[in-house]
Order: C-alpha cells, then structure tokens, then sequence
C-alpha cells in the first residue's frame, strides 16, 4: 500500500497545527487526521469519534509500527513542506513523539 497524497489544512492553534487527508492507492482517502504540538514535538493524531463517556476513540488507524511510522513520517513531511510554503524556510522542524499509543480500539484524548 502506498500514500499517494497527503493535503494538508494549516491551524494556528496552540495544540493542532493541521488537519491532513491521505490518499492511498489513488483509490482510498482518510480524512481528518491531526497533526498536534506535543511536550517532546508534533505527532499524527488519527481521526477520532468521541464517545459517550466523553473520551475519543479512533476510527482509522494503522495495525502494525511499519505502517504508522511510514504515515506519520509522510504526513509530518507534508506538513513541514506546506508550513514552508507559507512562512519560509523552517530552521529545523520539532522532532516525533511517541506520546499516543497507538493499537486496534485504544481509547485516545487528546483534550489536555
């Protein structure tokens, strides 16, 4: 399976810097995917429904580390890329974090 486009939706807020849409295939799009400031750098939160006791549960996600690795890197690649365009050169972009675990049915919020 391979990513063929990300787009990316830039956000001036203090935790979610973008939304992104990814593309795979040229056949099958996810939307909603965060692109979030967190302690130690950004990371991909997936897209997510909240539930009724009011966490977040996401709705897409990869199954294997092989594959979030490689989303996320093309993800907070386009990101950098689009955050070039409109502001310039960056000096170096904040590193990955691996603040959210990410597995089938792991409950996730991102309210903090």
């Amino acid at each position: 399976m391979e990513i063929t486009e990300v787009r990316i939706s830039l956000r001036d807020e203090e935790r979610l810097k973008a939304f992104a849409n990814v593309t795979f295939d040229n056949e099958f799009v996810i939307r909603g995917l965060k692109i979030i400031r967190g302690k130690d750098g950004h990371f991909v939160a997936m897209p997510s429904r909240k539930r009724p006791n009011g966490r977040h549960q996401d709705v897409a996600h990869p199954i294997n580390p092989r594959m979030r690795e490689y989303l996320e890197t093309k993800v907070l690649d386009a990101y950098y890329a689009e955050l070039e365009k409109q502001t310039g050169p960056l000096e170096s972009p904040m590193p990955l974090t691996s603040e959210v675990e990410y597995e089938s049915g792991v409950e996730t919020d991102f309210s903090e």
